[in-house]
């Protein structure tokens, strides 16, 4: 008898035909307040789960009686309590590895925009403003040759300083739970405490993924150890930064930009202060989002989902290794 399987966001047609073949699956384009409801019982009777975006833990997990595997379309898993999935005996599987250099390639391309003042002057070209060269009120700031402070050391961490060592002669600062010698061996990067990186840096990247230990990591009192010529990219997740901090920071120029593709509230607030400071380049969560790489993830988690739902525990890209 197939085991059933709930699909909560779109994947190309042929892996869906793949979980189709394999599972009794049950799909969802999405889920919202219109169809939580029929969501959560076709949860109760399921095996496993896929897709993307949704929060999965608490009360919806109280009758997921029969779940066994959940597979998630990311590498990161804030949406689930990992805990409460081991204790569950849930395996969660994640995405890795298949979105580092697409992830890094974005990181890079807002450090770059936000250097450049790029969205600015396209859209001073754009108002018809251009009518001789520009002053240096539009002026941007060099990147080649900078000093890059790297908060978070893993393969995006180490794929965004492979651009900067190799592509911009940059040097390198990192922070990170643990050393890393082939990052430091390869990139000449090397390892500080965050109050010196961010004393440091003209360029401060997160990579991390969000934690309770690295929730709220930048607060108020972090960022005003940065310099007032020095920009934050932020890769990671929104909650890592006081968002409300950065807003003032960057009204007040105690730093000079940020580029940010991810938020605190997602999809951003219409009302949020963030859209009207020019200095700050927002874009909407998209560090994964081409065409390649969305599939290659989709593509990953059908695999992995397959894998979990067999007896013998997987031996990659599960989170929960203390799982059964």
């Amino acid at each position: 008898m197939k085991k059933t399987v709930i699909l909560y966001s779109p994947i190309p047609t042929e892996l869906q035909a793949r979980l189709a073949n394999e599972f009794n699956l049950i799909c969802f384009d999405k889920v919202d307040c219109h169809n939580e409801q029929q969501f959560l019982a076709a949860l109760a009777d399921a095996d496993g789960v896929i897709g993307s975006g949704v929060n999965i833990k608490g009360e919806k997990l109280a009758n997921a009686r029969k779940l066994k595997a959940i597979s998630t379309i990311s590498v990161g898993y804030d949406n689930f309590d990992v805990n409460e999935l081991t204790e569950r005996n849930i395996r969660l599987m994640h995405t890795p590895g298949v979105l580092t250099d697409t992830t890094a390639d974005l990181i890079f391309t807002l450090l770059l925009t936000t250097a450049r003042r790029i969205v600015e002057v396209s859209d001073f070209i754009h108002q018809g403003k251009w009518q001789k060269s520009i002053g240096r009120d539009l002026f941007g700031v060099d990147v080649h040759h900078k000093t890059i402070g790297i908060i978070g050391m893993g393969n995006i961490g180490a794929a965004v300083a492979k651009r900067a060592f190799c592509g911009f002669d940059m040097r390198v600062l990192y922070t990170s739970r643990q050393h890393k010698p082939e990052v430091e061996q390869k990139y000449q990067a090397v390892w500080c405490e965050l109050d010196q990186l961010l004393t440091e840096a003209d360029f401060v990247c997160i990579t991390l993924p969000l934690t309770p230990e690295t929730e709220n990591l930048l607060t108020k009192e972090k960022l005003a150890l940065m310099k007032p010529t020095s920009i934050l990219i932020n890769g990671g997740r929104g909650k890592i930064v006081d968002e409300q901090a950065l807003i003032e920071a960057l009204k007040n120029k105690h730093i000079l930009a940020a580029g940010l593709d991810v938020f605190v509230q997602e999809p951003l607030p219409a009302d949020s202060e963030l859209l009207s400071l020019p200095n700050a380049v927002l874009v909407p969560h998209i560090g994964s989002a081409t065409v390649e790489t969305r599939y290659k993830m989709a593509e990953l988690a059908v695999d992995n989902l397959i894998v979990a739902l067999q007896p013998a525990k997987p031996t990659t890209n599960l989170v929960n290794r203390d799982v059964a």
